[in-house]
């Protein structure tokens, strides 16, 4: 059944095609990649036996698992000393092995019975996804180019199997010649083996051989091209140079942790606790319109020509399979269904939300009026892309008395820490304990994490919080190792890992790091998505943890950030550095009061974001530029800066989240009713309703569909009033 979140209705039920990640040992999509194994090389590498010998090491290790042998860290088939030489002979390792499971299994005098057709997919599944992981994770953290590098070409390599894989004839007719003995199956197992044959139609193997051909083609190519997108923004580098009164309104503290180039000036760079600093607080328009024309200039021109090939492509491949536009063919299996629903959504949540931006906007304008004729210059009556979080900022200290460098000395990173893994532990009974496990690198630690009624171990998260050069630029959660039955028919259990990737403000000798609330609000969230990992008790790799609808999978972690608005909450996860002191309640006041503070302009930049991804893939080509300032104009009210363009670092339509950016707001509809209906009606810490979410929301995975695992856990359809309410509209 599917559930439509319309804002003017009560949610209709609809029929709609399951969703699924795919069966062809696919890896966790959710901005959020794979896992690492390996040796360190101190002896000669001889690529084709030591690769075949590491890959065999690590299916020994899986095995152990299976038979119930694992003790421990023995549990974790994941290894972070893989040498550069080794990481691409490993994947080739891997892509044979695979290859060679594939060919018997298609094999014409292969059984068609559970045991020789279905059961050595499910079990290729989980091998595949660590050591995929372990080939190709270490791109986005690496402090090592040449490991980037032959991270980055493994990745390629997998993708392109993969992608074979995906279309392999051979092993469809296998598939489905073993359903058409109409199998008795367990609910799950039927799910599996439906989710393949699905997969294997939307690549058009149910088409004639030549549409096949083409097919397997441009998606090939759309491949090559999603990586080297996300490639060129990862080794992206750029930083910029001022002189101190070019930093006028940033923090001290801020400034102090600059480094200085020979001529005495500081150097920024374009990560976030640079940039966010200087775009909120900077009194210097001109220091704010270099940053601003820099962060949205990453990767132009040679991005924007990426993105703009995969919408052609991504629209060629679509018709081939008989739908209008790639969206159409995304959304067939997310719980909108389809891109009209998908507009429907946008344009009734924009139009409520159009007075309260222009209001909103009003105020940001007088503000910058007000500033500029103070300093004696002329104002010209318009609000840059550079102005927007600097005057945002000035409306939460003027009209809401919310001083973000005041509250943030509440909020050091080791108290917080603390206070959130408290807060996650009492509310879903577990206990995190730290562990021995080896890190990739000397700031990363890793948890092991038990069921605190059985004591039983359940996993093991890494936190990597803090920036390093060329490291992965954003905060995302990656599902490095899935939770799922060990292979064959072992009643064990492989145990998830996951990884929290973050870029907090690392502390120093002499400086703290201190958080700002929106970044805790960023770990909480992010951590959401860790124990959706840590908590999923599906049967099959395919369902593992965040495995659900791409428009759903937000919504658990959005749920939770709402224990960053709360009193008890909150002082759980703060104590000021000098006397241990919690957030005093009058500033939590301040907080709360201000949490809808300029919430029709930030809901209409999120409108903006996804109405453009739409738009783009509704279309069989794209000029990214002029959709962008188009939309932006009607959507936000501002003209976006000549030589920008956004979207060569929208790293989310360079792959993962293409014709899917909706899902961040589909899902807070579906976010906000769980959170309203149960957590605040009940206790915000009530470890009961901790239970139940933990069972019915976490534990399922992806073996359930979202709209049933929602009804299960609300007792009821869920309706979009607490998501209306939350944005301070009407319902």
């Amino acid at each position: 059944k599917n559930h439509m979140p319309t804002l003017q209705t009560k949610p209709a039920n609809k029929t709609r095609k399951q969703n699924s990640s795919g069966c062809h040992c696919s890896r966790s999509e959710l901005k959020c990649p794979p896992p690492l194994p390996s040796l360190l090389l101190t002896e000669p590498f001889d690529k084709m036996a030591d690769g075949a010998a590491l890959l065999k090491a690590v299916q020994e290790k899986l095995n152990s698992v299976a038979a119930g042998d694992a003790k421990g860290t023995d549990n974790v088939l994941l290894q972070w000393d893989l040498a550069a030489e080794a990481i691409v002979p490993v994947a080739e390792a891997l892509i044979e092995h695979a290859r060679g499971v594939f060919d018997k299994v298609s094999a014409a005098d292969t059984p068609r019975d559970w045991e020789s057709t279905i059961q050595p997919i499910a079990d290729l599944d989980i091998l595949f996804h660590v050591v995929e992981s372990s080939c190709t994770f270490t791109q986005h953290v690496s402090a090592s180019k040449e490991v980037r590098d032959a991270s980055t070409t493994a990745e390629e390599k997998l993708t392109a199997f993969q992608v074979d894989t995906a279309s392999r004839f051979d092993l469809y007719q296998a598939i489905q010649a073993y359903d058409d003995t109409k199998p008795e199956l367990e609910p799950e197992q039927r799910r599996f083996v439906d989710r393949m044959l699905r997969d294997f139609r939307r690549k058009g193997m149910n088409l004639e051989e030549s549409v096949r051909e083409k097919v397997l083609e441009l998606n090939k190519k759309i491949k090559e091209l999603e990586i080297k997108f996300g490639k060129n923004l990862g080794e992206e580098d750029t930083k910029l140079s001022f002189p101190a009164e070019a930093l006028a309104g940033t923090p001290e503290d801020f400034v102090a942790r600059l480094e200085k180039n020979d001529s005495g000036e500081y150097t920024v760079t374009l990560k976030y606790p640079h940039y966010v600093p200087i775009m909120k607080q900077c009194k210097v328009e001109e220091t704010r319109r270099k940053m601003e024309l820099a962060y949205n200039s990453r990767c132009v021109p040679e991005n924007v020509e990426i993105l703009e090939k995969l919408v052609e492509l991504r629209h060629q491949v679509a018709v081939l399979l008989g739908y209008d536009t790639h969206a159409a063919y995304v959304q067939e299996i997310r719980m909108a269904g389809n891109p009209g629903k998908v507009a429907t959504f946008l344009s009734e949540l924009s139009d409520k939300l159009t007075a309260l931006a222009d209001e909103e906007v009003a105020v940001l304008t007088a503000l910058k009026k007000r500033e500029k004729e103070a300093a004696g210059e002329e104002f010209d009556g318009k609000l840059c892309a550079w102005d927007q979080s600097y005057y945002r900022n000035m409306v939460e200290k003027e009209n809401y008395s919310v001083d973000h460098q005041k509250i943030k000395q509440y909020f050091p990173m080791e108290r917080v820490t603390a206070g959130l893994l408290e807060i996650y532990q009492e509310l879903l009974g577990l206990t995190f304990e730290k562990s021995p496990l080896p890190t990739w690198h000397e700031d990363v630690s890793a948890y092991e994490v038990k069921d605190k009624a059985s004591g039983n171990l359940i996993g093991y998260f890494y936190l990597d919080l803090y920036p390093r050069d060329s490291k992965y630029g954003h905060a995302a959660c990656w599902g490095l190792q899935p939770s799922c039955r060990a292979p064959g028919k072992s009643e064990a259990r492989v145990l998830p890992v996951a990884a929290l990737v973050c870029n907090f403000t690392k502390p120093t000798a002499e400086q703290p790091s201190l958080l700002l609330h929106d970044e805790v609000e960023t770990f909480f969230h992010e951590f959401g998505h860790g124990v959706h990992q840590l908590c999923s008790l599906a049967d099959f790799e395919m369902f593992a943890g965040t495995r659900v609808e791409r428009d759903f999978v937000e919504a658990p972690s959005q749920m939770l950030e709402n224990w960053c608005w709360n009193t008890e909450s909150l002082q759980k996860m703060s104590g000021r550095l000098e006397d241990g002191a919690a957030l005093p309640q009058e500033l939590v006041d301040i907080l709360v009061k201000a949490r809808n503070a300029n919430a029709g302009v930030l809901n209409k930049r999120q409108i903006l974001f996804a109405t453009f991804d739409q738009e783009i893939h509704t279309s069989a080509k794209a000029d990214t530029r002029e959709a962008l300032a188009r939309l932006t104009r009607e959507v936000c009210k501002y003209d976006i800066t000549e030589g920008t363009n956004f979207s060569a670092s929208f790293g989310h339509l360079g792959g993962g989240y293409d014709a899917q950016y909706y899902g961040y707001m589909w899902s807070e509809v579906y976010s906000m009713d769980m959170f309203e209906t149960r957590f605040k009606a009940e206790g915000i810490l009530n470890p009961t309703v901790g239970k139940d979410y933990r069972d019915k929301i976490l534990a399922p995975g992806g073996s359930k569909d979202a709209v049933d695992m929602i009804r299960d856990f609300l007792g009821r359809d869920p309706t979009p009033d607490a998501f209306l309410r939350s944005k301070g509209l009407a319902v």
